[in-house]
């Protein structure tokens, strides 16, 4: 056999003799051995079982054998090297300082009682210092403030779109005018002048704009955090708490005015929802609660500029529960592209502007992390795959040949996370990656939508979010397509994978109460919706009520 190469340059070479008996015949096995050995013990006489063709009943013995001599040989390699070591300490060849200043360090960094306190972060600082607050009296205060940098930035961002509105009429009467040149005065190299012009004027709008706007939330940012962090020591300094509190209860009123004065003219449409609290598990049971709803999407993110006092109540729930066991996550339906330039991320990227973010960083800047994170996983992955013999899959080359030439996107059913508190419902957004496949009808329980469900799911129990909003059709807008025996099939689909999913969940979590929500596209019908809600039921064991009478 080989030679074991060990780490360490010291290590002697010894010879193990092994000697058994196979019928009439004495053998004798002879291996040479690195000491100390590296490997593990039973690897190594695995493999001598394997390489020498040693009798089955012979593999206790050799196994007691060689456990024996390697224990025997390695103490007399640590005494020899002890010998050594102490001999050249009383020769003098070894600085006695330096040793004992080896043996401190080590003894230091390698136990607990002595290793330095971590150095406390402005976040974490931050973190605790808002959730003391939001769960004060100073919690109106807090939200009042948050609006009031909302419609600051609510403006700004109307007068970013009429500007740029603006320069868009301008241009477009501007190529009318040349269109109509066209052929007589100005060639199409004028008109490609033209239109290039037009183009860089819009893309220099835009990027003032966007200069403008990162520089605002920036310094509301700034302005935030430190007023927060002042507030609090003002609270822990002052004696008199009853007099603070009538401080804070007075400034919202200020702060909000402009948004009560405008609040009668909104008013909120109801979503159309049905609940449902079931009970899952065979022995131990576990409580659930569903839900039913017909909204869009993104109704869960976006904040009303004059809201009631629903939209102010469900902010302040939001809030309470940012740094809690008790977050709430959304599943958006993207594609393979980590970036906010179309589609559902375009719509959802402006809603997340539209107010400021305190607490996590900006949409694009966690865009730019997931993409380093995808590239640093793709690399990781094709190296695996060097090493390893190809496997051929069904429609495993196709994807692989995709992944090749876009290494930073992402593959049908994977999904990236971003984190918020600038949102109105949801602390968490589930960017899951779907293809065309999932408008076919003929998906299945194994489909990668489906198995990014299950995994967003276990994300779920293992980062307390106790309430994740999924859209039972895995599409956010229907299409023509999409009939009603289409939507039931789906339906069926998507309920019975997550009845198993969440009965999964026991295993995870240890059977904790969550709340799944299955949101439908705003456009289907009412007739449709009522029939999946009584679909629900029949696939779910919900609970019954029991009606009380008193007998006259």
């Amino acid at each position: 056999m080989k030679k074991y190469k060990g780490k360490a340059s010291s290590a002697a070479e010894k010879e193990f003799v092994f000697e058994f008996r196979a019928g009439k015949h004495t053998c004798v096995l002879r291996v040479p051995l690195q000491v100390p050995v590296q490997e593990n013990i039973r690897d190594l006489h695995g493999r001598l079982m394997l390489l020498h063709r040693i009798p089955c009943y012979i593999e206790d013995e050799l196994r007691t054998s060689l456990s024996s001599f390697i224990e025997k040989e390695t103490i007399q390699d640590y005494d020899s090297k002890a010998e050594l070591a102490l001999q050249r300490l009383t020769a003098g060849d070894v600085d006695v300082n330096q040793l004992t200043n080896a043996w401190t360090r080590s003894y230091v960094e390698t136990t607990l009682e002595h290793a330095r306190p971590e150095e406390p972060s402005w976040d974490e600082d931050f973190a605790d210092v808002y959730h003391e607050l939001i769960h004060s009296p100073a919690s109106d205060t807090l939200l009042n403030l948050e609006h009031n940098y909302f419609v600051s930035i609510s403006e700004l961002i109307s007068e970013r779109d009429m500007e740029i509105k603006k320069l868009q009429e301008r241009q477009a009467a501007e190529m009318d005018k040349v269109m109509h040149e066209l052929g007589n005065t100005l060639s199409d190299q004028d008109v490609n002048a033209v239109a290039s012009q037009h183009f860089d004027a819009q893309q220099v709008l835009e990027n003032k704009w966007a200069s403008e706007l990162k520089q605002v939330t920036g310094i509301q940012k700034q302005e935030y955090q430190e007023w927060v962090i002042k507030l609090h020591q003002d609270l822990q300094k002052s004696t008199n708490s009853s007099k603070i509190n009538e401080e804070i209860k007075v400034q919202p009123s200020q702060l909000s005015e402009a948004a009560d004065s405008g609040s009668r003219l909104f008013e909120e449409q109801p979503q159309l929802e049905e609940s449902f609290t079931i009970h899952l598990g065979a022995q131990l049971k576990t409580m659930h609660n569903l839900r039913l709803v017909r909204a869009d999407v993104l109704d869960f993110c976006k904040h009303r500029r004059h809201g009631s006092s629903g939209a102010k109540l469900r902010r302040l729930q939001t809030a309470l529960s940012l740094y809690s066991s008790s977050l709430c996550g959304l599943v958006l339906l993207v594609d393979n592209r980590v970036n906010s330039y179309s589609g559902i991320k375009r719509d959802f990227a402006t809603v997340a502007k539209e107010c400021t973010d305190f607490h996590f960083q900006c949409l694009e800047e966690q865009l730019e992390e997931v993409q380093q994170v995808v590239l640093y996983a793709r690399a990781q992955r094709s190296s695996k795959q060097k090493d390893q013999p190809e496997i051929p899959r069904n429609g495993g080359d196709d994807k692989s040949k995709n992944v090749e030439r876009n290494p930073s996107n992402i593959l049908p059913g994977e999904f990236y996370i971003s984190r918020h508190s600038n949102l109105s419902e949801v602390h968490v957004i589930f960017h899951l990656c779907v293809d065309d496949n999932v408008r076919s009808g003929n998906i299945t329980a194994r489909d990668p939508a489906i198995m990014g469900l299950r995994n967003i799911l276990k994300v779920c129990c293992t980062h307390d979010i106790t309430t994740v909003t999924v859209p039972l059709l895995l599409v956010h807008d229907m299409s023509e397509e999409m009939t009603i025996p289409w939507c039931l099939k789906r339906a069926e689909l998507v309920f019975k994978c997550v009845k198993g999913f969440m009965m999964e969940m026991a295993s995870w979590d240890g059977g904790i109460s969550r709340t799944v929500q299955f949101l439908v596209p705003k456009s289907i019908s009412e007739e449709m919706f009522y029939q999946l809600s009584n679909m629900l039921p029949q696939i779910f064991r919900v609970s019954s009520t029991l009606t009380l009478t008193s007998k006259h």
